[in-house]
């Protein structure tokens, strides 16, 4: 079995709405005693609406944003543990994608500047020379030539941007990318050639994708495993073929439904998920959307569950 080159236990994130003044029973939770592996080589990824927290998963697996509970491991590695001066020394080993390659380039710095940046911290023994050359190699691995160098981000496309994103997460050998959205800002036709890029990359390097989409066709089209997020817990998780082909859990399935269909004869009657009525306080979170809650529903831990959080989970039959 490959090695799990992060793992996160336990993962608890709160925020405060309404700023510093945290109003009674207005905490947001935004993950709830999160726990995963992934796998060198292969991709996990963590799919869900808006606000479900995802995002703010991926954040606190980079370390990004302090959790208030639980701990990360990247490979053997306790991180909640480190200091900065050592966190700072670890950092190489994972590495972020993100959404909009518009703004996550500096519009003043050249792209062999911007893509060696990483090298300054990681390798700060290197010539500028040396430099130059491996982000040169990082470039073409990433589908650019050496005329991208000296240019500045206006002049390229989304896509091309993107790969630059890219070829700046790799420039430190990292066993670990996180992505987030990495695509989503992209057109149709460019979003596959970025995801047959990542798939490449994978293979050639044997890189862990940590994918974070609301987007199930492109998840279908790049993961092994997947986690589905509602209101900060894990609701359902498993295989991608496995979830995909037989859901079990309601939000689950209605996630499946919104995606596009290819052809009027593909379409099926959806599951009527009820207008966002916000988090039931107690048992399942979701029993306030779910077209078959029971009473049983208000008492549910949604801690103890394996593989799919609901006490009345969809017929396979």
């Amino acid at each position: 079995m490959n090695k799990v080159v992060l793992r996160v236990d336990g993962l608890r994130k709160v925020f405060q709405r309404g700023g510093f003044l945290l109003q009674k029973g207005k905490a947001n939770v935004a993950v709830h005693d999160m726990s995963f592996g992934l796998h060198a080589g292969k991709t996990l990824a963590i799919v869900g609406e808006s606000g479900s927290g995802k995002s703010t998963t991926a954040r606190l697996a980079m370390r990004l944003l302090d959790a208030d509970a639980g701990e990360i491991y990247w490979g053997d590695t306790p991180v909640m543990r480190l200091s900065a001066g050592n966190l700072r020394q670890h950092r190489q080993r994972i590495q972020m994608v993100f959404q909009d390659p518009f703004a996550s380039l500096n519009p003043k710095m050249k792209i062999v500047d911007t893509v060696g940046e990483g090298l300054r911290v990681h390798q700060p023994a290197l010539s500028a020379a040396q430099r130059a050359e491996k982000v040169k190699e990082t470039l073409q691995l990433c589908g650019l030539g050496d005329e991208a160098l000296q240019r500045y981000p206006h002049q390229f496309s989304g896509g091309q941007r993107q790969r630059i994103g890219i070829a700046r997460a790799l420039i430190v050998e990292p066993e670990i990318l996180v992505l987030d959205e990495p695509v989503s800002a992209l057109d149709v036709s460019v979003q596959a050639q970025i995801l047959n890029l990542l798939k490449d990359l994978q293979q050639k390097k044997g890189l862990a994708y940590l994918f974070i989409s609301h987007d199930l066709s492109v998840v279908q089209h790049i993961a092994d495993d997947v986690l589905v997020m509602f209101a900060g817990h894990v609701v359902e998780s498993g295989s991608v073929g496995d979830v995909f082909s037989a859901p079990k859990h309601p939000y689950t399935q209605s996630l499946l439904d919104a995606r596009p269909i290819n052809h009027p004869n593909e379409r099926k009657t959806a599951l009527e998920i009820k207008a966002d009525e916000g988090v039931a306080e107690d048992g399942c979170v979701f029993a306030l959307r779910c077209p078959f809650v029971q009473a049983d529903c208000a008492s549910f831990d949604m801690q103890q569950t394996h593989g799919c959080a609901c006490l009345h989970p969809l017929s396979q039959g």
